[in-house]
């Protein structure tokens, strides 16, 4: 459940990869906090969406890239938008690692093209970035904090940390009112990227195939729900004017690490289904041991996740077990 807030109520608000898995999710809330959303993406009315006939009919379509500078400048004048999420992204690390070119130019120079247009639209009150925990790189301490250094090696991890420093760049040169998350892992309804490991551990337990494990099941990380994101974006955009949070970034994290077969456990133990699965032990580029501290965004923002990960993964199971009667997989 998303909290709803009277602040959206005939906010025009521009999504940009709205359709993607927090895109819709994010968009779905807005509708329901009676905001005016404007989604942009670069694939549009796709089957791989939660989003339903009624919410593309709550909201203004556009299709484009977030590299197409006139196009970004003419849907903010045109809309008159007054914040803007900017999602979209190549977000599945293998991809960004096998096609760095595609990556690069979809998760740096759209972002440095959304900021652009936006510091040149004068009705703009909150700019939300989503950069990553991978905008780090790797460290030995642990739990990461927002004043770790961005030192990203591997292609997305890279592509993250310019992001982020790019959104910063904005805010201290023109302080355009940007603000930054670094989420842990997000799984809940609507994420179609089996290649995660938690709805193809979901998959696996309901259709009795063997899941692939890619690293040796012991890389840590925290999986945080896709509401408790919402709403943490949504808080975020709320307080970034009213209490001066341009040029700080935020980590999401339900601050509960788990390794990959601890994870699966969890899972397996949930939904009362056996996974079986093979540890292939073929991970590369990858950081084995990441997760964040949550304590700014506890602190100033008074965000905290509502929702536990066993309760959590029954209500995502159930949506992936409606989904495959569908024949979505």
């Amino acid at each position: 459940m998303v909290m709803k807030s009277n602040f959206w109520k005939d906010k025009k608000v521009l999504i940009t990869g709205f359709e993607g898995f927090l895109g819709s999710n994010l968009t779905r809330a807005l509708i329901a906090s009676l905001a005016n959303v404007v989604g942009l993406d670069i694939k549009v009315r796709r089957k791989e969406t939660i989003l339903t006939s009624a919410d593309y009919k709550a909201i203004k379509v556009v299709k484009g890239s977030v590299t197409d500078y006139k196009l970004l400048c003419d849907v903010l004048a045109e809309n008159k938008i007054n914040i803007v999420f900017h999602l979209a992204a190549e977000a599945i690390v293998g991809k960004c690692h096998s096609k760095p070119l595609r990556n690069f130019s979809t998760n740096i120079e759209g972002t440095w093209k959304v900021l652009e247009a936006c510091r040149n639209y004068p009705g703009i009150e909150s700019i939300i970035v989503a950069s990553s925990d991978k905008a780090y790189g790797s460290h030995k301490k642990l739990p990461y904090t927002e004043s770790a250094p961005l030192i990203g090696r591997n292609p997305y991890d890279v592509a993250k940390s310019c992001a982020d420093l790019i959104a910063y760049s904005y805010f201290y040169t023109y302080g355009s009112p940007v603000a930054i998350t670094r989420c842990g892992n997000i799984y809940g309804p609507g994420d179609f990227n089996f290649s995660r490991i938690v709805p193809d551990a979901i998959r696996c337990a309901l259709s009795g195939k063997e899941l692939l494990i890619r690293s040796d099941g012991k890389f840590t990380r925290d999986y945080v729900f896709v509401d408790d994101i919402v709403n943490g974006y949504m808080m975020l955009a709320e307080k970034l004017e009213k209490i001066s949070l341009a040029g700080e970034a935020f980590n999401f994290s339900d601050e509960k690490p788990l390794m990959v077969k601890e994870l699966v456990g969890n899972i397996a133990k949930v939904i009362k289904k056996k996974i079986n699965y093979r540890i292939l032990n073929e991970a590369k580029h990858e950081i084995k041991h990441q997760y964040l501290s949550s304590a700014k965004a506890r602190k100033i923002l008074a965000w905290r996740p509502q929702h536990g990960l066993l309760q959590s993964i029954v209500k995502t199971a159930q949506w992936y077990k409606q989904i495959n009667e569908h024949g979505y997989y």
